[in-house]
């Protein structure tokens, strides 16, 4: 590829607007502007895609596993670059690797992969998100009990030792097992705190959105309900405008009409956005795998323990685009705003990725006008073509 590189023919949405008859001119891995085919530089490379969609790749801050293989049963670098590229057939450009409560020793080598998965670029590879072990017994959902404990100062310097390696990086706790002053030090080394797998109230969580806390877990799954004398986390996230929350679009986790209402009540500058939170199912023909040794059986679209315990989700970022677009009579735009500038808005990233403007990383997915997939961009070169 020259180092100047247009995309022509495609219909374009930069993050805000759509663009007709317009082309996407890259310089290397960076986007340089939007403009009309007659309007490219002299000598720029054109690869034409009349007929189809152009739109910012997504990024998905809730990643378990992928291609076969589940973050919590192997942290190398191989690891979580087949992770990346599972997840790359759906469109995602950036991910966060998600690790699922585990032991001391589990979480070190995640971190030890996570910094060599850095140091090699992986394609896609954005940070860690650590689900865990600071979480609620009372709201658990799937994470082994056995291994849910109090954060100690001995966990925090973990955390706060990978300050500035990553170019994200999201813990989810709970208050019940964190204090205010450990989520105000995560913060305010750069680490995206997030609430979730909590049964505290609401005024628990305004007070540690004020200490730092700035996302929420999969909004309505494993936290206290809105209720109508304690609103709860539900409320809290809803209410304290500084919280963006991440929700899983699959029908089956929340139901379309909760989804509705809660986007309908979000108080700003907060947004909700997609998270997959997806398990090694995503690219793979896995009818069952293991976590903290229980089996988690894939069927339906759902992913349960024995119990019927829904165990993380079976679904792509591309699938959740078109459910969010599709069942929730979200303009196309909105929906794919949701799988991009929100997220990278969350983390903090919005400065290099989740829209296509000068300057920004070249990450983008190319659809055809029904929403299948075509190819996907990584820093202006393409990781996947369908």
């Amino acid at each position: 590829m020259t180092a100047q590189t247009a995309i022509t023919g495609a219909r374009i949405f930069d993050g805000l607007l759509w663009h007709d008859g317009q082309s996407l001119l890259l310089d290397g891995g960076t986007v340089t502007g939007i403009l009309p085919e007659t309007e490219l530089p002299a000598g720029t490379e054109t690869i034409g895609a009349k007929g189809q969609l152009l739109v910012p790749g997504f990024i998905d801050l809730q990643v378990n596993g992928g291609g076969g293989v589940m973050l919590n049963d192997r942290q190398d670098v191989d690891a979580i670059r087949t992770i990346c590229a599972a997840h790359a057939q759906f469109g995602t450009t950036a991910l966060l690797p998600t690790l699922i409560t585990d032991t001391f020793e589990v979480r070190a080598r995640t971190i030890e992969g996570g910094r060599q998965a850095k140091a090699e670029g992986v394609p896609g590879f954005l940070g860690l998100h650590l689900e865990g072990p600071h979480l609620s017994i009372a709201r658990k959902g799937a994470h082994d009990p056995a291994l849910i404990r109090p954060m100690e100062q001995t966990d925090l310097d973990a955390m706060l030792a990978c300050a500035g390696v990553f170019d994200a990086m999201m813990v989810t706790v709970a208050p019940e097992n964190t204090t205010a002053a450990q989520v105000k030090a995560l913060a305010e080394a750069g680490i995206v705190v997030s609430l979730g797998h909590t049964d505290t109230g609401y005024r628990t969580v305004v007070e540690y959105a004020a200490a730092g806390a700035r996302t929420i877990t999969h909004l309505f799954n494993a936290m206290s309900p809105l209720g109508h004398r304690e609103p709860g986390v539900v409320g809290g996230a809803l209410d304290t405008g500084s919280l963006y929350a991440g929700i899983i679009a699959d029908g089956f986790h929340v139901d379309p009409v909760s989804m509705g209402v809660a986007l309908r009540a979000k108080a700003g500058p907060g947004r909700i956005f997609i998270v997959t939170d997806a398990m090694s199912t995503i690219g793979s023909d896995q009818t069952s795998f293991l976590l903290n040794g229980r089996e988690i059986f894939r069927k339906d679209g759902r992913l349960t323990l024995a119990d019927e315990t829904l165990a993380g989700a079976d679904i792509d970022m591309l699938s959740s685009v078109r459910f969010a677009h599709e069942k929730l009579n979200l303009p196309l735009g909105e929906a794919i705003r949701m799988a991009s500038a929100y997220p990278a808005d969350a983390v903090g990233i919005a400065a290099r990725k989740g829209r296509l403007v000068p300057g920004l990383d070249a990450d983008f997915v190319v659809l055809t006008e029904g929403l299948d997939m075509v190819s996907t961009w990584i820093g202006g070169k393409c990781v996947f073509k369908a």
